[in-house]
């Protein structure tokens, strides 16, 4: 039976041949660059792709929550690291993950590094992040007095251990000038590695946003990258010039449930409770929320005159309609819309369906 005779509402699709070649592409640019990958798995969030990540020589991995660590620990992996500035009420969750992970923390001020040496019952790394230069998190680039401080404190423990420094140029998605933001990046990363290297001769430094590690060849003396959207890409990928929209892994199939001929509109059952709201906006003022394929047994193509979604609620999407949509298509069919955003729809949908059939696994759901 073809995967599409299964499908009768919202359900993410997942080309597992493209993912393991977006996988492949970002690992052997690490390895040509001589750095360790290290994905965050914030955008697959899944065991199943996690073993298809290990065939690739992809040994540790990044999270977003305790929770995520929760649900990646006891699968093999040499060490998990929790990309969030740590939240010490949960150090409770932290020692129970330790007793049996290799697990590390990012630190940002001298508070919660106290509580961790005080609390801490297993051995514990971690990253002092470094603030990229858009203010959301960090400790600024400048400030020694504070790292020192983090550092002093951390060596009252022989549980707490100092690994390096993280620095995730997350306005890369916004801002255009790449290269400009890793010659920061770089520059950074390298006067810190210099200045403490001797102290801390073991010491790492790792950048992690998908724009800057799929476009950029020069990373300098940084020695771990970190992405996480590469293993699906997106429109907003695509868009940045990161990836070809060949290149995106998922789609979300849609049944159509209505259809508008003289307002060229189509009514699909898929909303914001499946896609988010993420949202491109064109010269023209349009929004778009996802770009509307051609399912078939093999996956799915991208038709030559663009359909994109032009609005959305919780359930409901509108198509703004090409007149070749118009003229295949009718009321119950099933349509794929790229995602703006697949780290955000594989979040909301909490599984995948692979185009054999098969479904894989999401930490926000329960295959069934």
């Amino acid at each position: 039976m073809s995967y599409l005779d299964q499908i009768t509402s919202p359900t993410l699709l997942l080309d597992e041949k493209i993912c393991r070649a977006n996988i492949k592409r970002m690992a052997d640019k690490a390895a040509r660059h001589e750095m360790k990958l290290v994905p965050h798995f914030k955008t697959a969030q899944s065991h199943q792709i996690g073993d298809w990540a290990k065939e690739y020589n992809i040994t540790e991995v990044t999270a977003s929550s305790i929770k995520m660590a929760e649900y990646l620990s006891g699968q093999g992996w040499v060490n998990i690291h929790i990309a969030f500035p740590f939240n010490p009420l949960e150090i409770p969750k932290l020692n129970k993950i330790a007793e049996r992970q290799s697990i590390s923390v990012q630190l940002i001020n001298a508070a919660t590094t106290q509580m961790l040496v005080d609390q801490l019952e297993y051995p514990v790394g971690f990253f002092i992040e470094i603030d990229a230069g858009y203010g959301r998190t960090g400790v600024e680039v400048s400030d020694f007095g504070l790292i020192e401080e983090i550092l002093l404190i951390a060596k009252k423990s022989d549980k707490l251990n100092f690994k390096g420094f993280y620095l995730h140029a997350g306005h890369s998605y916004y801002m255009p000038d790449i290269p400009a933001l890793y010659e920061q990046t770089r520059n950074a990363l390298s006067m810190l590695k210099h200045k403490y290297n001797s102290e801390y001769p073991h010491l790492v430094t790792r950048t992690g946003d998908t724009p800057g590690c799929a476009v950029m060849e020069d990373f300098g003396d940084i020695d771990e990258m970190g992405p996480g959207n590469f293993v699906f890409y997106d429109l907003m990928q695509a868009e940045l010039g990161g990836c070809d929209k060949e290149d995106i892994a998922v789609c979300l199939a849609v049944p159509v449930v209505d259809i508008k001929k003289d307002r060229k509109e189509i009514l699909i059952h898929g909303g914001g409770v499946h896609l988010a709201k993420d949202v491109l906006v064109g010269e023209n003022g349009l929004k778009n929320f996802g770009e509307v394929v051609y399912l078939n047994e093999n996956g799915w193509t991208i038709p030559e005159n663009k359909s994109f979604l032009k609005s959305i609620s919780q359930e409901h999407g509108i198509i703004k309609a090409s007149d070749e949509l118009l003229a295949k298509v009718k009321v119950g069919d099933l349509l794929g819309i790229l995602p703006v955003h697949s780290c955000m729809t594989a979040d909301a949908m909490g599984e995948y369906m692979t185009l054999d059939g098969k479904m894989v696994d999401h930490a926000e759901g329960i295959v069934k």
